[in-house]
């Protein structure tokens, strides 16, 4: 059975999940217009991902997207060092630093978000980082959910294959936020989408959804006609009204001079976005942070006093490469139009 008669799509888009820039809004709206809307799970507590499942139920197939990552050990040393290095820019601004925070802020998939699963059911279940332990996943599975995951590598897709994935995010380095690397922390091993998505297509038999640089109706063509059965979509519908983009992100996306660049400022992992003075300042990738998730504690009096004034200086920009289809219009007419020309 091909993939979008498994979940029921009328169009084979998949709106990318994006913690922090939407709620269950954009993802109800996508799935209502035929492609498979998201909902990002790893910045919600279980009460705030229980009621959100409820209110999608009723709307079509869905996906919940959780990570997959060990949470760091204790690290009040690197958690100083990082405090230490964004302190002139709280003196700059007259503001005082936030008191260290271990407090990740972001959890990997556990038994808790699996019983909500178990619960609601969702038709597609994806993880970023891998896959959670075997025990759990196997729960996921019997509840009937199709399991997805995130490779960026051809040795990536063969080990979720051979771990139980039943579909394969194929991600480009050109896509915006997060990187899904798990087996190799080294950014050379990537691809671009176009070299990436047939290579995995020819190295696994499970289906294979392309992500990465997808933007605009030939995007979407293009990694179909490489073999992927569906597309993964999420800066083109950054800017749409159901999305909770805030309002520096939002102006960033649509000046189109600005590039992007990987960096592990803003989380400790690396994720892509808008160059701003962050980036520049202290580099996009810069060993002195902490691990993934525990960066953001710190940034948040710089970004909070940033964004008041109207500045992303501070802010994760989250975009991919291709941002030329952002466009501020509802999120079931820009799915409409990245479906132009598909029979």
């Amino acid at each position: 059975m091909s993939l979008m008669r498994r979940i029921g799509l009328r169009l084979p888009i998949f709106q990318a999940p994006m913690a922090g820039s939407q709620d269950q809004a954009l993802a109800s709206a996508i799935t209502r217009a035929g492609g498979l809307g998201a909902l990002p799970a790893a910045m919600l507590s279980v009460e705030a991902l229980d009621r959100a499942l409820a209110e999608l139920k009723g709307d079509g197939p869905i996906n919940v997207n959780f990570f997959c990552h060990r949470p760091p050990d204790a690290q009040p040393e690197r958690l100083s060092a990082w405090h230490r290095l964004l302190a002139p820019f709280h003196e700059e601004l007259g503001i005082a630093p936030p008191p260290p925070s271990d407090d990740p802020g972001r959890r990997p998939f556990d038994a808790e978000a699996c019983d909500l699963v178990e619960r609601h059911r969702p038709k597609v279940v994806s993880f970023h980082f891998g896959l959670p332990e075997p025990a759990l996943l196997g729960r996921v599975k019997d509840s009937g959910a199709l399991v997805v995951s995130t490779a960026t590598t051809v040795d990536e897709a063969r080990w979720l294959e051979e771990h139980g994935a039943d579909a394969i995010i194929a991600q480009g380095i050109e896509a915006g936020g997060h990187r899904g690397h798990f087996l190799s922390d080294d950014l050379s091993l990537q691809l671009g989408t176009l070299a990436l998505v047939p290579q995995v297509v020819d190295s696994v038999k499970v289906p294979v959804i392309a992500a990465g640089g997808i933007g605009e109706p030939r995007g979407v063509a293009a990694a179909l006609a490489l073999g992927a059965e569906a597309v993964q979509v999420g800066t083109a519908f950054l800017c749409c009204p159901e999305a909770t983009t805030r309002a520096v992100h939002r102006r960033a996306l649509l000046e189109a001079e600005a590039p992007t660049a990987l960096t592990n400022l803003f989380s400790g992992r690396p994720a892509r976005g808008i160059v701003n003075r962050l980036m520049q300042e202290l580099g996009p990738m810069n060993d002195r942070v902490p691990d993934f998730p525990l960066a953001p504690a710190g940034l948040s009096e710089l970004r909070a006093a940033g964004e008041a004034n109207h500045s992303g200086d501070f802010s994760p920009l989250w975009s991919g490469q291709n941002r030329r289809g952002c466009r501020e219009v509802p999120a079931a007419e820009q799915l409409a139009w990245l479906a132009e020309g598909l029979h």
